[in-house]
C-alpha cells in the first residue's frame, strides 16, 4: 500500500526550485547551529509541521464551521471544529475562536469587538514592556485608539498597579489591557479585573507570550478573570505562527464578528489543523512538564546571569524569559546582540523600563528558554549558557575572528551536537 499524498513533498520541491529548498536546509542548519534564546521563537514538533504543509492549505472557508460562503467545506469543518473544542477545554474557555492569522490579527479583532476610533485604552506602554499593538505611535492600535500607558514601579520594576488604577479612574478607558512583550513577574489579574469592574472597562489579556506557561498549568490562568483573552499559538505553546482569541460567552458573537467579516476574510485552513494539533499536544502530561521546565531553566539562567553581574530586571522571573540590564557591564543591547550572535547565540536587544538609550540600541537583552528546552537542555546547560553569554558580551568586539568568540562557538557547538534540534 503507497503512504497517501497529503502535499508536502521536500523532493519534488528540491527538483523544481533548489534555490527555496536549499533555503529549508540551511535554516534547519541555523537551528542547529547555535542556542536559540529567541523569548517569542520555539521549535513546532513534526506533527504541527506536516499538518501546516498539507491539502487544506487549498480551501477557502470564509465565514464559520457550518455557515460557509463557499461549499466544499465538510473536511475542513471537521479541523476547525476540532480546534474550537481542543482550545475551550485546554484553557477552560467559553468560547474560542481559532481563525486569527496572528497575535497582531486577534488583537485587531479584539479592538474591532469593543471599541470605536478615538475610545480610550488603559495598556502598559511599549517601552515598559509592552507591546506595539497596545497603543504605540506607529501601530494602528495608537493610530486609530486614544491610548493611555501605564509602567512599571521605579524600585521593584514591576507593574504599577496603583498607577493602574489612578489612571482608570482619570480618564475611564473602554479597555483595560494587560500584557506585554518583556514582562518577566506574574500579572494581578485578579487586581486589575477588580479596576476595570471599578470603573466599567472591559478587560483583556494579551497572553501572546506566557500563554503556554497557562496550557501546561505552570502559572495561574488570565482566563477566569478576563472578558477576552488574545494569544499567539507559537512562543511557548509551540505550535504554528498564527493567533487565537478565548472570551466570555457574552463576547462570542462580538469576537467572531470582528475576526471574520470585519478583519479578515478566509481562514488559513492547514494553519487551523496544525493549532488543532498543538492544542492536543498541550493537554498531555509530557508538555506540562515541559512548562514547568522552562521556568526552571529561565529562572537558572538568569540566576546565574545575575551571579556574573549582569542584572535581571525585577531581581529575576517567574516565566519563560529574563530581561537584562547590560548597563553595569558597560555594553548596550545592540552591541551584546552582535557579540552573541557572532558567537553562535541568538538573543535580541530590548529596551529596559527607564531606559536612556535610544530603542534601536538599548540598554537591555531579552533572553527565552522555550526553544533550548523543547531541545532537551536542563539545569546544568542553563548554567553553561549563563557563561558563555556573560563571555561574547563582556570579552569579544562583535567579529567572528575573534578567538573569544570562537572558543565559545566550539562550547555552543558541543552543547548543540548534544541536544540537537530536530534529532530525526
Amino acid at each position: 500500500m503507497t503512504t497517501p499524498f497529503y502535499g508536502s513533498d521536500y523532493a519534488a520541491l528540491e527538483s523544481f526550485d533548489p534555490d527555496i529548498a536549499g533555503v529549508l536546509i540551511s535554516e534547519l542548519d541555523r537551528l542547529r547551529g547555535g542556542l536559540q534564546l529567541i523569548a517569542s521563537e520555539n521549535m513546532s514538533s513534526p506533527a504541527v509541521l506536516t499538518a501546516l504543509g498539507s491539502t487544506l492549505s487549498n480551501k477557502y472557508a470564509e465565514g464559520y464551521p457550518g455557515r460557509r460562503y463557499y461549499g466544499g467545506c465538510a473536511e475542513v469543518d471537521k479541523a476547525e471544529t476540532i480546534a474550537i473544542e481542543r482550545a475551550k477545554a485546554l484553557f477552560d474557555a467559553e468560547h474560542a475562536n481559532v481563525q486569527p492569522h496572528s497575535g497582531a490579527s486577534a488583537n485587531q479583532a479584539v479592538y474591532g469587538a469593543f471599541m470605536n476610533p478615538g475610545d480610550t485604552i488603559l495598556a502598559m506602554s511599549l517601552p515598559m514592556g509592552g507591546h506595539l499593538t497596545h497603543g504605540t505611535k506607529v501601530s494602528f492600535s495608537g493610530k486609530w485608539f486614544n491610548a493611555v500607558g501605564y509602567g512599571v514601579d521605579p524600585e521593584t520594576e514591576d507593574i504599577d498597579y496603583d498607577e493602574v488604577e489612578r489612571l482608570a479612574k482619570e480618564h475611564k478607558p473602554k479597555v483595560i489591557l494587560a500584557g506585554g512583550s518583556a514582562i518577566p513577574r506574574l500579572i494581578d489579574f485578579e487586581r486589575i479585573r477588580a479596576i476595570a469592574d471599578e470603573v466599567g472597562a472591559i478587560f483583556w489579556v494579551d497572553a501572546a507570550h506566557f500563554i503556554g506557561l497557562v496550557a501546561g498549568k505552570a502559572i495561574p490562568s488570565p482566563v477566569p478573570h478576563a472578558d477576552v483573552v488574545s494569544f499567539t499559538t507559537h512562543k511557548v505553546l509551540r505550535g504554528p505562527r498564527s493567533g487565537a482569541i478565548v472570551c466570555k460567552e457574552e463576547h462570542a458573537k462580538a469576537i467572531d464578528k470582528a475576526v471574520f467579516p470585519m478583519m479578515q476574510g478566509g481562514p488559513q485552513m492547514h494553519t487551523i489543523a496544525a493549532k488543532a494539533v498543538n492544542f492536543k499536544e498541550c493537554a498531555t502530561p509530557e508538555y506540562q512538564q515541559y512548562a514547568k521546565d522552562v521556568i526552571a531553566n529561565s529562572q537558572r539562567l538568569a540566576e546565574g546571569l545575575k551571579a556574573k553581574g549582569i542584572r535581571p530586571t525585577t531581581g529575576g522571573t517567574d516565566t519563560h524569559l529574563s530581561l537584562l540590564d547590560l548597563r553595569d557591564v558597560d555594553v548596550t543591547g545592540a552591541d551584546a546582540e552582535l557579540r552573541c550572535d557572532v558567537a553562535g547565540i541568538t538573543l535580541n536587544k530590548n529596551a529596559i523600563p527607564f531606559d536612556p538609550q535610544k530603542p534601536n540600541i538599548a540598554s537591555g537583552i531579552r533572553v527565552g528558554t522555550p526553544s533550548v528546552t523543547t531541545e532537551g537542555m536542563g539545569l546544568a546547560e542553563m548554567d553553561v549558557i549563563a557563561d558563555v553569554i556573560h563571555r561574547a558580551v563582556t570579552e569579544t568586539d562583535g567579529t567572528p575572528e575573534h578567538p573569544v568568540a570562537q572558543e565559545i562557538r566550539e562550547q555552543v557547538t558541543d552543547l548543540v551536537t548534544r541536544f540537537p534540534a530536530y534529532p530525526r
